[in-house]
């Protein structure tokens, strides 16, 4: 080889000369990893263009965006979750008083019924009485309208409470004329155990828990059977239907609902309560429930003291009833 052919360059795996080497035709200072070049490249790399930092503005924005619908979304949750539970306390309430009001209301019938049956007979017959003796037309108007109102006279069981019947008198009834205790009619109100089980069935298995429709379905047929128990005072199938419940499927887990859904849902809870309002309303304002508001604790009592009364009532109508016939 003679001096004036170049030499041939060696290179490492990496594809660069070895140290202290340069490319055929350039300098030191003009290779492609000189100092000179090297500092270029670190500069530009440093140096972000006005679109990347523009772009990350708007990540950030966008991020602090998603943030604050997420805390929103958060509080209107906790918001329904609150009616949610508001509203099943409350229908608790009101079925509560609702099966009182309808439990009163026929023991009310069972007890005082015949009396005010007996009492509407003395009032046809005291006009009837009146009429007879003074003919005049607007008298037998009246006495026609009294007779008009009577129901058919009860019979002796019904007007005693089955405590004279064929046979004679009820054990009841002995028992009253030999001065022992009589024993009361059966309560037909549920008792504070019932009313417990109730409550602990209505709080779980409330069909305004469920978001599917199947579910809420499930729901509503049990919540029947319970309510049906409730009414009955049946403790024992009370019971069985909290074990059959703690049996059954777990309810399913809630899913993330949207702002618009949790907002639909506020309405619907707040409608729901207008309507068990009204439907409170109305049970406040009937004459049994009138009569309940009055002695919460012991209605019967209520109901031996409006007996008492009737019964005064009654004698002094059978008293006026034989002047007339006299």
């Amino acid at each position: 080889m003679s001096d004036a052919e170049p030499q041939a360059e060696s290179h490492d795996l990496s594809g660069e000369t070895r140290s202290g080497e340069t490319w055929p035709g350039e300098t030191r200072s003009q290779g492609p990893w000189s100092e000179e070049s090297r500092s270029e490249d670190a500069g530009s790399g440093d140096a972000g263009s006005p679109g990347d930092a523009a772009s990350g503005d708007a990540a950030d924005a966008e991020d602090a965006r998603a943030q604050e619908e997420a805390q929103a979304a958060e509080r209107l949750e906790r918001a329904v979750r609150a009616a949610e539970q508001a509203l099943i306390e409350f229908e608790i309430a009101v079925e509560t008083f609702r099966v009182e009001v309808e439990n009163f209301s026929r023991l009310h019938h069972q007890r005082l019924g015949p009396m005010y049956s007996r009492l509407d007979e003395l009032d046809a017959l005291i006009a009837e009485a009146v009429a007879a003796r003074t003919g005049d037309p607007e008298d037998i108007r009246k006495a026609h309208e009294a007779r008009g109102l009577v129901q058919p006279m009860p019979g002796v069981e019904e007007l005693f409470h089955g405590w004279i019947d064929s046979e004679g008198l009820s054990p009841e009834a002995a028992a009253m004329l030999t001065e022992r205790p009589v024993q009361p009619p059966p309560r037909v109100r549920p008792s504070e155990e019932a009313r417990r089980i109730y409550r602990e069935l209505a709080r779980k298995a409330h069909p305004d828990l469920a978001e599917e429709e199947a579910e809420r379905e499930r729901r509503g047929a049990f919540i029947v059977r319970v309510n049906a128990a409730y009414a009955a005072g049946d403790e024992e199938a009370l019971r069985a239907l909290a074990a059959e419940w703690e049996a059954g499927p777990p309810p399913p887990e809630r899913r993330a609902s949207r702002s618009e859904e949790l907002y639909a849902r506020l309405e619907w809870l707040a409608e729901r309560k207008e309507m068990l309002a009204a439907v409170a309303a109305e049970l406040e304002s009937s004459a049994i429930g009138a009569m309940i508001k009055m002695a919460p604790e012991d209605p019967d009592r209520l109901l031996d003291e409006i007996a008492e009364q009737l019964l005064a009532q009654a004698a002094e109508k059978e008293t006026r009833l034989a002047e007339l016939v006299r």
